[in-house]
């Protein structure tokens, strides 16, 4: 049995990126390991793609669980520069979902997608046996932007600051919380102010924030890894070191508690909402201020040079082989 989560780098490279069917001139960006997008050159401008899974949470309310879904795979075109502008969605729901319940999801879903200014173009929605909660399906993001636009997580230039917007764990402590709040062991107030980082989920308004902000050189989505990971990720991509203040992140209230209550590092866990940005170190601080205008907690907390690797207060610090919120998550459905 393999390991739960994404596939490591060295199957990636062994298996997948060989054999990408064919060669085609119009594939700008194909895929990539800690890329979040591809991007196509139609007629000179960039289509800019990305898929991801769907996941529907019950625990959340439908409605609110659809509109993350629609959230988490946007960021990923949102991350380019371009804004997302149509989406693709494919639902294999389990039986047990009623019509009520699906029609609250897709209301989530589609008024998401209306206020992010986003149409849904083509899709599939079934019910199969065999499938349970939470993956049910998946979907595919667009948007059309020039490739003067386009920006890469692996466009990280020596010189440039990094900013962190949200930090770490966020998605671990509102999930969890909220899933296993009577497992973690703490108490009430505590798990209450946790379940409130389900808000910070939410990712698309963030990065055309940033990108409107500011020369933004670089931005990656820290998902599965978590922020040492995201970031890692960004600096080997681009073949640069990026040296961090561990002091200088933000820091949610409720992360440390609940990441603590089950053993694991917030800043290698998945972190959904949370964006690692290289920009312009003239920029930097505009790029702050805009995130916090909008209500996200954002810093300058680092900076990009020569070298390679990731480093926190002077340490090296590596990705983690696998995400551990993956198995935290197991342990805690177990007890239950």
């Amino acid at each position: 049995m393999g390991e739960l989560g994404k596939i490591d780098r060295s199957f990636f490279e062994r298996v997948i990126r060989p054999n990408l069917g064919a060669a085609r001139e119009d594939v700008a960006v194909g895929p990539s390991h800690g890329v979040d997008f591809g991007v196509l050159d139609v007629g000179g401008r960039a289509l800019v793609t990305a898929t991801d899974p769907v996941s529907v949470v019950p625990e959340l309310g439908f409605e609110r669980a659809g509109r993350l879904a629609v959230d988490i795979v946007l960021a990923d075109v949102a991350v380019s520069g371009v804004a997302p502008s149509h989406l693709a969605v494919s639902l294999s729901l389990p039986p047990e979902m009623t019509d009520e319940e699906l029609a609250t999801t897709w209301r989530g879903m589609a008024g998401h997608c209306r206020d992010l200014g986003v149409s849904v173009v083509t899709g599939h929605t079934a019910r199969y046996s065999g499938v349970d909660y939470t993956w049910v399906g998946g979907a595919t993001g667009f948007g059309v932007g020039s490739f003067e636009d386009l920006v890469r997580p692996d466009g990280a230039r020596p010189g440039d600051a990094l900013v962190v917007s949200t930090g770490p764990a966020a998605e671990v402590a509102g999930l969890f919380s909220t899933l296993y709040g009577d497992r973690l062991g703490l108490p009430e107030p505590t798990l209450a102010t946790a379940r409130e980082r389900l808000d910070d989920i939410e990712a698309v308004r963030d990065a055309r924030t940033a990108f409107e902000a500011g020369e933004v050189t670089a931005m990656h989505d820290a998902t599965e890894g978590g922020v040492v990971g995201g970031l890692n990720e960004m600096a080997a991509g681009a073949g640069v070191r990026f040296d961090v203040e561990r002091a200088s992140v933000p820091l949610a209230p409720g992360v440390e508690a609940v990441c603590g209550a089950v053993d694991v590092d917030p800043w290698q866990v998945t972190s959904c909402g949370t964006l690692l940005v290289a920009v312009a170190p003239d920029d930097a601080a505009a790029v702050v201020e805009a995130l916090e205008a909008r209500g996200t907690p954002a810093a300058v907390v680092g900076r990009v040079t020569e070298g390679e690797g990731v480093y926190v207060d002077g340490e090296r610090a590596e990705a983690p082989d696998a995400d551990p919120s993956w198995g935290a998550a197991a342990d805690l459905a177990d007890r239950g």
